[in-house]
């Protein structure tokens, strides 16, 4: 790491609220200025540490305890190009979007890609999060698809922006691990995925396949791409119709339903549960 690199000018001191580049990371709070710059922020030593890993980060302000305990994360994003810059208690405070931050807020490059080119790598399991604009359940989702081994999440119509901060937090450096596409038009992306091959679900508690069913007699085994909607309204009337088949996961006990993140573990455990299975008869 230069000199450059870590700190400010000398005698400058650690940045504060008002440093240029503390000021212009700030605005990336913000969604408009987030598309401007094609940039957002991540914040924690975790989402700092994947997103270095997958070469996203320009530079990252910490604290000078944070700066020291995470010495080996910091010398490693330098190295590979990061700007490493202190800043005050005040300004990491004013960079951070948490209660208590931890000290390491980093400026990333956004990673969405066009939806074609994400199916072009082949992925077996995706995830289509349909006009959810709640972030936390957005982030959720895309950790858990992730976890399931999908290769793609994607964004349809009204969502949430994916680098919103709370759902680059409840994410949990997933985002930095699959590919991230942004759809305007959720039927147009059903057309798109479809084409591709994958059978496509909508994950409904009205719908008339069971999921257990679908698993059972081979429904799974393929390609698939899972519809979710909003946890308030669920999905529309025309992508219920786009989709395959609506599929409701089976309600045992007492419960009235399950939440948006539990219905989406369900329903893509279920797909990676038959992918495996698939792949260990094959072999």
């Amino acid at each position: 790491m230069t000199q450059q690199q870590h700190q400010p000018r000398p005698g400058d001191g650690p940045y504060t609220v008002r440093t240029p580049r503390v000021v212009a990371a700030r605005r990336l709070q913000r969604r408009r200025d987030r598309d401007a710059a094609g940039l957002f922020l991540a914040e924690g030593p975790q989402a700092v540490r994947e997103a270095a890993a997958s070469a996203a980060v320009h530079e990252i302000f910490g604290t000078t305890p944070a700066l020291a305990r995470h010495a080996e994360l910091i010398e490693s994003a330098a190295r590979a190009g990061a700007r490493v810059s202190p800043v005050t208690d005040e300004a990491l405070a004013a960079l951070a979007e948490t209660v208590r931050p931890q000290g390491l807020v980093a400026v990333c490059a956004q990673r969405s890609v066009p939806l074609e080119k994400a199916l072009e790598r082949g992925p077996r399991l995706v995830a289509v999060l349909a006009e959810i604009r709640d972030p936390g359940n957005a982030g959720t989702v895309l950790r858990t698809a992730d976890a399931a081994g999908a290769g793609a999440v994607v964004f349809a119509g009204d969502a949430v922006d994916p680098y919103n901060g709370k759902c680059v937090r409840a994410s949990a450096g997933s985002l930095f691990h699959v590919d991230v596409a942004r759809e305007p038009d959720p039927t147009g992306a059903i057309g798109t995925i479809r084409g591709r091959g994958l059978a496509v679900y909508a994950a409904t508690g009205y719908g008339e396949t069971d999921l257990d069913e679908l698993a059972d007699t081979g429904g799974l085994d393929g390609p698939t791409a899972w519809l979710f909607g909003s946890e308030a309204h669920g999905l529309p009337e025309e992508l219920l119709a786009a989709a395959d088949a609506r599929v409701r996961v089976p309600i045992y006990g007492g419960a009235e339903s399950l939440n948006l993140a539990a219905a989406a573990a369900v329903c893509l455990y279920a797909s990676a549960r038959a992918h495996r299975a698939g792949r260990n008869t094959s072999e």
